[in-house]
This record gives C-alpha cells, structure tokens and sequence, in this order.
C-alpha cells in the first residue's frame, strides 16, 4: 500500500510514524514545504486522555514526549488586581517544536520518508497515484479547497483579534489573565512549555483592538515570516504587570482572527482530511495539535482494522467526528465567553473565576468541587455571603413572593384536556410535582380563548367552569404542600389546531376537524400548511382582553406566578420575529414596533394581575433562522417587557420558524439567558436541555442565569430536585421533604452497598496533591532549539 501524506506538521508525522509501525510494508512519503528544522509556533497542551493513548500506542514517541514534559495542576485566574486558583486539573506541555523533532525521529528510525522544502503534487496526481492521501494541510487547507462539495466546508470567521507569543517570563500555572483598560478587555492565556519559556496568546475584542491603537500599528501588509513587532511592543507595555519585567518573543506573530473549520465530510474518494484540515476548535480549550495526534491514532487504527481503505475511512469518520463535534461545541460556548468577557468584569474575582472556569460547560461545579474542594467552598461562601450551600438550593425573592431554591419546573403540556379542563392526569402531576422539591412548578400550557388551544388537548381558562377546576387542583396541592405554583397563558396563533405532538415534537394540522387560525401575518407554520388570517385590530383587541380575563381567573384560581408565552411561534411570538411579522401598520417593521402588541397584551394582564405576585413572560431569544431575531434584539425585547412590569424573562429560543436550524447540545439556551440577564439587569430563568444538579448549580453560581427550568428530567424522576438533594448531602430547608416521606430521603443503598472493602496495599501510596505548580528549577532544561526569525 502507498500512502501519501501532505503537510508534515505533529499530525501528518505522527500519523505517518503510526501508520509505518502497524504496516512495516507500506509505503510511506510525507511532503514538508519547511526545511527541517524549522521552528513555528510555541508550546502545546496535552490532557492526559490523549497522552494514555499516545503512551499505548507508541511507547518511544510518549517516552520522548514524557521527558520534556512541563507539568502543572493549577490554573491562575488574574483579574480585577487579584488571582484566585484552582488545582487538580493536570497539564502536560511541551515545545511544538521539541515535538516535531521527536516525530521527525521517530519515522526516520521507521522507515517514512519525509520530503521536506518540498511542495506536494496535486491532489489529483496523488489520489491516482497513491492507494491513500492523508491531507494533514493546515486550517487553510488546498486539499479541502479543492473539493469544497465533497467535503461540505463551513468556515466560520470569528471577530475577536488574537497574537500568538511566547515570554521568557516562566508561568507556574495555566494562567487566564483579564485586564479592563479604558479601550475595553483584553485577554491573556499562557502557560509554560520548557523549563525558560511559556506561550502567551492575546486576544481583544474588534472595537477595543481598534480603541487600543492596534489598528494603526498593524495597517500593512507583512512579509511571510515577518512578525507585527509594533503591537508586540504595545502589548509589552499594556501587559507589564503580568510580564514582571520579562520580554514577549514572536514568531512569525501578527493579528489574526480564529476561524472554526466544520466539515459535513471528512473524505473524498481516497483522500482524507486530519487535523486543522477537517476541524479547529478554539485555543481556550485545548490544543488544536492534541486533536491532530487524536485524528491520526484514530486514522491509523482503522486502516489496520478494516480490510478497505473506503471501508477504514468510514470508520475513521464515524469514531472521530462525534468525539470532535462535541470538542467543538464546548469551544464555541469558551470562544463566545471570552468574546463577550467584557458582560462579566462587574462580577467579583471569586464568581468571576468560577464563571471563567465553567464557561465551556464541560467543566462544572461538581468538577471543580471534586477536583478542588476549597476552592469551590471558597466561591459558594463569596456567593452566600454565609455558610455554604449548593446554590440551587438558595432561595430568591421575586416580587412579593420568595422561591426556597432556585429549580423551576416548566410548562410540561399532557394534552390530556377536554373542552380545556384540567384532566386527573393532569391534577396528578402538577401535584406530583409540587412535592418533588422544586422552588416553583409551572401549569401549562394554557390556553386564553379556544382557538388559542395548540390541540384539542390542551387545557384552557376561558369559563368560569374551566376557572373552578383550576381552583379546585390548586387547592388540592396547597393541602399537601407549599410549593408556589404558576400557570402560563397562550394563545397558539398559526400552531393552533394541530394534532398531539409526535417523536419530533411538532404537531400536524388537523385538517376538517380543526379551526380557523390566527397570526401576525399571514404565514403559514410551514411549507404546504394552512395558512393563518392576518390579525385585525378588532382581533387583536378581542385576544388582549382574553389575556387579561384569564389573567384574572388564574388570580382567584390561587395561582402564585404567572407567565405569559411570547415565544415558541405562538401569537405574541409571531410579532415579535421579523420571520414571521411582514405587517406594515403600527405593528409591524422596526423592532420598537414589533413590541408593540406584545407591550399591549403584558400591560392588560399586569393590571390584571397583582402587583405582588410575579409576573414572568418566556420569549425565543433566538429564532435559529436567517434573518431572525438578534442577540441586541433579544435584550430589547427583554429591557421593553421588564419596563412593562414583567418581573423575570424566561429564556427560550426557537420554534418560531419550521425551518430553524438549532444548535442542539446541553444546556443550550442557557447563553441566551446569560446574554440578557447580563446586558438588561433582568432576572432570568434558563431552560433546554439542562438535566443534571450539576449543571443547575454551574449555572446559578456563574450568573448565567437567577432560577433554571428543568423539564423532561421531571417526567423522568418527579422528585428530581429533592434527589438532587440527597445526592449531595444537603439537607437543609431549600429542599424540604414531605413529612409523610421522610423515611425515603435517604438515598437507598446499592447492590453491595453493605461491602466493605478489605485492605490489599502494604504501603499507602502518598496522595496527590491537589495544588501543583511548574517549578523548573528541579527540572531538566530540554536542549535549545533553533528559532526563525
């Protein structure tokens, strides 16, 4: 077999080394545009996931690598003048180019031959010439470029400014650094590689680069090679603090900005993209040449697995691209954190370190708290302002009314109504539901008129019958519990008369057996569907006052929260998203505008409703549509409806449009909740796919969000939150047992949960300590290396 590598960067070689070991017959070339040698690029980070697959499956490259490891297991968080730490995270870094040197070695001693100040052929030639051609080609690939069909590039240019460098300054710790100067926030990552150096990457948002006065500095075109030495200088300078008298050292260093490569395919024939040319995943995280070497153990077993190259380059992308779209996704949601930094610098240090570290939602406060108690104990006491508690379970006062955690059980609709009356399922559940533990459980979704019903299902609050039987479960719940209760009004506009939603969530239209619908403008939910009559203004003055008389039931009903649903394309939602708002009146064009009818539904229903009982609205922050709603559009929306009396914003996005292209992963709206909560002052509850105590504790205790809705985790385990509680030992009055069950409220024991394991070490290793620092002083300096200028 002859196999056609391009680019000899850590990827390519390892590759191509691996690749030589498992098939000491094939043939092997590699081209290297570079001499050998030649020195690019800093220090690279390994976790130590990746370095045990490194260490199984080439113990002469992880032996080399081990040697010259720089090794830590803190992180220092510099911000505001102060640092807080973290341990027990662990970190194994090593000069890039120590790293090529000993791949370079390693398929020397194998047999690979390496073509380096070489260009490679065409694709084409290779792909006729060779039974396999590995495109390891660099985030700028030619190889992709030159089948952009096949391969399904999305390149997603992002607006922050980055530089990378190194310092002569030796870090102890990975260190994240935050500075707020009158031009903006700027942001520092560096981390130590050798035993005389640490990279230090720089990054600054568009208008503060700008503000800074690197705009000036970088206007002109520089020579391949050739670093911005001006904006080194002035990064020196603005950084000296942190620099401690040490110098910054480019390499080929100048302002570039990331871009996230996506790939629908990875292959094309016989040609096969690894590394930079398939994906990138932002710096924040990781190391792009970790996920090369990844990509190349991955690639290499699976030729040596399958009996076909075409069936080893399926496989390939089949085991390597799910594991890289979730790297991705927690590198968008750091990229977006450290775009946006700025919305966090008015947290103290304590939460700010805690919101830094989680940002990416793969790390979380149960992480943390394992990984180093003290400091988690440290921010949960900063947060409290008293004894520690998991933070979902302090209490928060909205309105007149104090909620005892921060947990919210959402609108959970049984279609189980008939004529809009509260079945017995329903009444079992909402009461079910009060009695898990939840700071606050919702009804929903309830309809303001029967055409406003989603399905015949639905439940209803247009009849005094309807309002009694509300009254009715409401009073059945206050006998067993005190759990606060709210209900959410609606009106389903142009997703009314639909059938009970299927596995995909969405109902059909009915048909014969359905009703005339309304909406915003006369658009139909979907390509083929009926289509809804435009509101008129006596419509829409009849469904005001429906909202507000439901508003009023569900008063002398006993309900104690109410929310209004202004987003998932129901009515109120179709005036709000450009998508589906095409009116030319009052209520159409211009954002001010498109508030118009909602501002008028929520001003009727706060009269209606008490002033002390809070009133939350749920909008769709985001329509996961081509010309939907923007994030400054979404924080208008939210400052318009807090000025209109609404007491909290539930963050939802989505279901505006039927074409709408969602960013699925967990919690995934929280970012919306956090964009507004942080840009409007405006309390706000997030929601969508948030499942676990740990990512509800992450999110309260960032600040990404004041309560968190957790949903279908509640049809899965009803008492989910006083779960949560036992889970973690807490036992205090922010979850609260029922009387009658407090014999349950221990966790039950486990299969051989009466084991108890016997002793089987004579000598007691020592443990690991959780705080770790670089000390270079007692480790081996690693040889120099040549560097370009």
């Amino acid at each position: 077999m002859r196999v056609a590598v391009i680019g000899g960067g850590p990827g390519g070689l390892y590759f191509a080394a691996l690749a030589k070991q498992l098939s000491p017959s094939w043939s092997v070339t590699v081209w290297e545009r570079n001499a050998r040698g030649d020195a690019f690029g800093f220090g690279v980070v390994f976790s130590d996931e990746t370095l045990d697959g490194i260490a199984q499956a080439d113990p002469v490259v992880f032996a080399a690598m081990s040697a010259e490891f720089a090794r830590w297991s803190d992180i220092d968080v510099r911000y505001d003048g102060q640092v807080r730490t973290s341990g027990g995270h662990g970190f194994a870094a090593l000069d890039r180019n120590r790293l090529r040197a000993v791949l370079e070695e390693r398929c020397a001693a194998l047999g690979v031959e390496v073509r380096y100040r070489t260009e490679a052929p065409p694709v084409e030639r290779l792909s006729a010439e060779y039974d396999l051609v590995v495109a390891a080609d660099g985030v700028r690939s030619a190889t992709r470029a030159s089948h952009p069909a096949s391969f399904g590039t999305e390149l997603d240019e992002r607006s922050c400014r980055y530089m990378w460098l190194a310092t002569d300054r030796v870090f102890e710790a990975f260190t994240f650094i935050v500075e707020q100067r009158d031009f903006g926030a700027l942001q520092v990552h560096a981390y130590p590689f050798d035993g005389r150096r640490s990279t230090f990457i720089v990054e600054i948002a568009e208008e503060a680069w700008r503000r800074a006065g690197f705009e000036a500095l970088a206007d002109r075109e520089f020579a391949r090679g050739e670093s911005d030495e001006a904006s080194v200088r002035r990064c020196e300078e603005i950084l000296a603090d942190h620099l401690d008298g040490h110098r910054l050292i480019p390499n080929a260093s100048r302002w570039i900005r990331f871009t996230t490569v996506r790939n629908t395919s990875w292959r094309h024939g016989n040609v096969v993209l690894l590394g930079d040319a398939a994906h990138t995943a932002h710096f924040s995280i990781g190391s792009g040449t970790k996920l090369a070497m990844e990509d190349a153990l991955a690639l290499a077993a699976s030729l040596h697995e399958h009996p076909s190259v075409e069936q080893a380059l399926a496989a390939y992308e089949a085991e390597r691209k799910p594991v890289v779209e979730s790297t991705q996704r927690a590198a968008q949601a750091s990229l977006e954190w450290f775009e946006n930094v700025g919305r966090y610098t008015g947290q103290d240090a304590d939460r700010f370190a805690f919101n830094l570290l989680t940002r990416s939602r793969r790390v979380t406060y149960g992480t943390l708290r394992e990984r180093d108690p003290a400091f988690v104990d440290a921010v949960d006491a900063a947060f409290a302002e008293g004894p520690a508690v998991p933070p979902m379970f302090r209490p928060l006062r909205l309105a007149g009314l104090t909620l005892r955690n921060r947990v919210v059980v959402p609108p959970l609709a049984t279609y189980s109504a008939t004529d809009g009356l509260p079945s017995g399922f329903e009444r079992a559940q909402l009461a079910g539901h009060a009695l898990g533990g939840a700071g606050l459980v919702f009804a929903g979704s309830v309809a303001v008129a029967p055409e406003g019903r989603a399905t015949p299902g639905c439940t209803g609050l247009w009849t005094a019958e309807q309002e009694r039987a509300w009254g009715e479960l409401v009073a059945g719940v206050r006998a067993v519990c005190d759990t606060p209760l709210g209900i959410q009004l609606t009106h389903a506009g142009r997703r009314a008369a639909t059938t009970t939603p299927g596995p995909d969530g969405v109902g059909r239209p009915l048909g014969p057996a359905g009703w005339p619908t309304l909406a915003a403008s006369a658009l139909p939910w979907e390509v083929g569907g009926p289509t809804p009559r435009e509101a008129t203004e006596a419509d829409l003055a009849r469904v005001v006052a429906d909202f507000a008389a439901a508003a009023a039931r569900a008063e002398r009903a006993g309900f104690d929260v109410l929310e209004l649903q202004f987003g998932h394309g129901h009515l109120v939602s179709g005036f709000l998203s450009p998508l589906t708002n095409t009116r030319r009146d009052l209520y159409g064009g211009s954002p001010a505008a498109r508030l118009r009818f909602p501002l008028r539904v929520l001003a009727a229903v706060r009269a209606a409703w008490p002033a002390a009982k809070p009133l939350v609205v749920r909008i769709s922050a985001c329509d996961w549509a081509e010309g939907g709603t923007t994030g400054a559009e979404a924080v208008g929306i939210a400052r318009a409806l807090a000025a209109g009396g609404a007491d909290a914003v539930d963050v939802s996005t989505g279901e505006v449009v039927a074409h709408q292209r969602p960013a699925y992963g967990r919690s995934y709206q929280t970012p919306f909740a956090d964009l507004i909560r942080h840009a409007s002052g405006v309390p706000t509850i997030a929601v969508g796919a948030i499942s676990s105590y740990d990512d509800a504790n992450s999110i309260v205790l960032a600040g990404r969000a004041d309560l968190v809705a957790v949903g279908r985790a509640h049809l899965w385990d009803p008492l989910w939150t006083l779960h949560a509680a036992a889970e973690q030992g807490y036992t205090g009055p922010g979850a609260a047992w029922p009387r009658s069950w407090l014999a349950g409220s221990r966790k039950p024991a486990g299969p051989r949960g009466d084991r108890v394991a016997p002793r089987l070490h004579l000598l007691r290793e020592a443990p690991v300590p959780v705080r770790r620092r670089w000390l270079p002083a007692a480790a081996p300096r690693p040889p120099a290396v040549a560097r370009s200028r």
